[in-house]
């Protein structure tokens, strides 16, 4: 379906500015919608056609629509449209005329013109036309409550046709919440209340108003309610702006333990001030929870830090023991144990800066990286480089992940460019030359892709390759059983080691991202 905007642009000579107070309308419509009880449906004419194109609708969430069909992308004509080209070329809202009939659906025609202001602040040209059509087929005797939504749908009708509605919104303002069904509450132009909607009235009471509203200076009475005087202080003002024709932010009033959401339009039709609607909401429930999750992102960050600690801890007392062993052996064991505990615990020092259970692994990739290269047992300088991007990982597949490429970058660093010597002591023959490979800068490369809602992962280096009877499922390196362990296990994936096609290791990687099994090839 195409948008607003590419409907406009496509049968109208209307400038980038007209499509843009076109969208804040339809950003700020559902309100009059719902007071109106009708359907709102936005005409533009089409260039040089004599009809008109409807580019939005929306539909009353307090009435039956008048239409069962999407009206968007419709172009008309003839007497079908004879009222838009009143309102149109008139400049005027058209209630003129009798009931039509859509299908079995009696509706009544209504078209309200749409004025951009200028930059002067007068009125300019009339550029579309919002029809307001309404389901007549539940008529009934409108209450007190149909009465004021009417009356103060009538209102903003007319600003529409000034040109004063909708406001600007304000920065950081997504939504047009609360809606009328949240409770609505009406001003004379003294600030006085003159209606308060069964739900508006029942907001206030959870702030610990229990007298009727109406007769109200709800300025005022925000100034009281609020438990911080400066928040109660802005919510008064907040209403004494649009009693000014003003269209000031939305603002929270918090009080005996409740919280309640408003905002403030101003009435002033034909550019008269009248009074002010304001829309209210309680959401206390909504700020309840937030500041539960708050408390529970802060504790888990808590956690993961405190889970760092221990883990550096460890890796500290490892260290103080490796100094005290003998056994050359024993070193070893004890200096890799450290390494893989300080991965793990660098994993968990990410997270605790998170406000999620997720982290950015590129940058714990590239410090793992080097410390490989820091720490690893051979006199040949190799060098580190990562393509590609890992993104974001949930924090269950970001440790098992940082353990396993510890090991495998380890492994490439110290068996793939060996300290001089090593090769004629583990095979007791000649080393051979290095192949075409090797003749460059010693170098592991770490790559990263996702595809199909799968890591794929390669460590691969330019070292001396893997020996013709190596026999990965067979090895009894400590290392190579805990990268198969977590990735078959921890990360449900696969891996494989491979001789590189120019010479060299690869280590190939495949991990399901979502925590299912992974698909297998071709399937």
């Amino acid at each position: 379906m195409s948008t607003l905007r590419d409907l406009a642009e496509e049968h109208t000579r209307l400038r980038p500015a007209d499509i843009d107070h076109l969208h804040r309308i339809a950003g700020d419509w559902q309100l009059l919608s719902d007071l109106s009880f009708a359907d709102l449906l936005l005409w533009v004419p089409v260039d040089g056609e004599g009809s008109f194109l409807c580019v939005a609708q929306v539909r009353p969430t307090t009435a039956p629509t008048a239409y069962q069909d999407d009206q968007v992308g419709r172009i008309v004509g003839g007497p079908e449209v004879a009222h838009l080209d009143v309102a149109y070329g008139q400049g005027r809202i058209w209630r003129e005329g009798d009931p039509v009939w859509y299908g079995d659906v009696p509706a009544r025609h209504e078209a309200i013109p749409v004025r951009l202001r200028a930059a002067d602040g007068e009125s300019d040209e009339v550029i579309a036309v919002v029809g307001r059509d309404t389901n007549l087929s539940t008529a009934r005797t409108p209450s007190q409550l149909e009465l004021n939504y009417l009356t103060t749908a009538d209102d903003l009708a007319q600003m529409i046709a000034d040109g004063t509605f909708p406001p600007p919104r304000h920065p950081g303002e997504t939504t047009s919440a609360p809606r009328v069904g949240d409770g609505l509450v009406r001003l004379d132009a003294g600030g006085k209340v003159t209606y308060a909607s069964p739900n508006a009235q029942s907001a206030y009471r959870r702030l610990g108003y229990a007298s009727h509203l109406v007769g109200e200076d709800l300025a005022a009475l925000h100034r009281r309610l609020a438990n911080d005087p400066l928040e109660g202080t802005e919510a008064g003002n907040g209403i004494l702006a649009a009693l000014r024709g003003e269209a000031p932010p939305r603002r929270e009033i918090d009080a005996r333990g409740a919280t309640m959401l408003t905002r403030a339009l101003p009435l002033m039709p034909a550019g008269v001030p009248i009074g002010a609607l304001v829309l209210v909401r309680d959401i206390t429930e909504v700020r309840r929870r937030d500041r539960a999750l708050i408390t529970k992102d802060a504790t888990i960050r808590e956690i993961h830090h405190r889970v760092k600690n221990n883990l550096q801890t460890v890796a500290a007392l490892l260290r103080l023991q490796a100094r005290r062993v003998g056994i050359p052996e024993a070193r070893v064991a004890l200096e890799e144990s450290v390494r893989r505990v300080a991965s793990i615990a660098l994993v968990h020092e990410t997270l605790s800066m998170s406000s999620d259970e997720a982290v950015e692994f590129d940058g714990i990739v590239d410090r793992v990286a080097s410390a490989a290269t820091e720490v690893a047992a051979t006199e040949v300088s190799v060098g580190m480089r990562r393509t590609g991007s890992f993104g974001v990982l949930p924090a269950e597949i970001a440790t098992s992940m940082v353990m396993v490429l510890n090991e495998l970058l380890l492994n490439a660093v110290e068996h793939g460019f060996p300290p001089t010597g090593e090769a004629e002591d583990e095979v007791g023959v000649e080393p051979e030359p290095p192949g075409p490979a090797t003749a460059d800068a010693p170098e592991v490369v770490v790559s990263a892709h996702r595809a199909r809602k799968m890591l794929h992962v390669t460590v691969a280096d330019n070292g001396r390759g893997l020996p013709d009877d190596f026999d990965a499922s067979g090895s009894g390196k400590l290392g190579l059983q805990i990268v198969r362990a977590l990735v078959t296990g921890e990360l449900r994936g696969s891996i494989e080691l491979r001789p590189g096609a120019e010479g060299g290791t690869e280590a190939i990687l495949i991990v399901p991202l979502a925590r299912t099994a992974p698909e297998r090839p071709g399937a």
